[in-house]
């Protein structure tokens, strides 16, 4: 059964990682490991990876692309391109969260994924099976989060998303269910610039 050539892309931790899952379901990837940059280089890895399969962006059927928690900047470079290549092919966009994404290495349930948040907190997801979460993504702190891990669990900590395996996931998700939006775990630290707000008369 052919797959639709699907398109994934992470930059929500400090890597460059492409996936492209071929018609014939096998999976070719390129990965960069890069802290800040990845907007200069995305596009030439991309034609890359393309090229070295023997394809073209008129082929791709669909783009998976990693919605957070993770890098703000990176998060912003990856949903931008994949909405731009999106628009512009007419193809569906998914918004695959990284905590989603990371469940997806593990090889069966449950799996708990626990990522350091800094400040002495975690982001923290369990899930059924890889790709089915069970309670959706909290933040905790870290000690509560360690001891929510059940007996028996696949604990996964590190940063880094399989981009095949998420490739393969979006191949076959809905694409309603995963909206491209950037995913918020945490609230935001941004608050109103009051001070020099001039008082308004009664």
């Amino acid at each position: 059964m052919t797959k639709p050539i699907t398109l994934a892309i992470d930059t929500a931790a400090p890597r460059l990682q492409l996936a492209l899952l071929r018609a014939d379901g096998q999976v070719d990837v390129e990965l960069v490991d890069i802290a800040k940059g990845h907007a200069e280089i995305l596009f030439g890895r991309l034609e890359t990876l393309l090229a070295r399969n023997d394809l073209g962006y008129p082929d791709i059927a669909r783009i998976a692309v990693t919605t957070g928690p993770g890098s703000f900047t990176g998060l912003r470079i990856s949903l931008s391109a994949a909405r731009g290549l999106g628009v512009a092919r007419k193809i569906p966009v998914l918004g695959i969260p990284n905590l989603l994404a990371l469940s997806l290495s593990a090889s069966a349930g449950p799996v708990a994924v626990l990522l350091d948040a800094r400040r002495g907190e975690a982001y923290f997801e369990l899930f059924e099976t890889p790709g089915i979460s069970l309670n959706g993504p909290r933040l905790l702190p870290m000690e509560q989060a360690v001891a929510a891990v059940p007996a028996g669990a696949e604990l996964i900590q590190s940063p880094f998303v399989d981009i095949a395996a998420m490739a393969r996931f979006a191949a076959a998700a809905d694409p309603t269910a995963f909206p491209p939006h950037a995913t918020y775990v945490r609230d935001a630290d941004a608050k109103p610039q009051d001070a020099a707000r001039i008082p308004r008369l009664a």
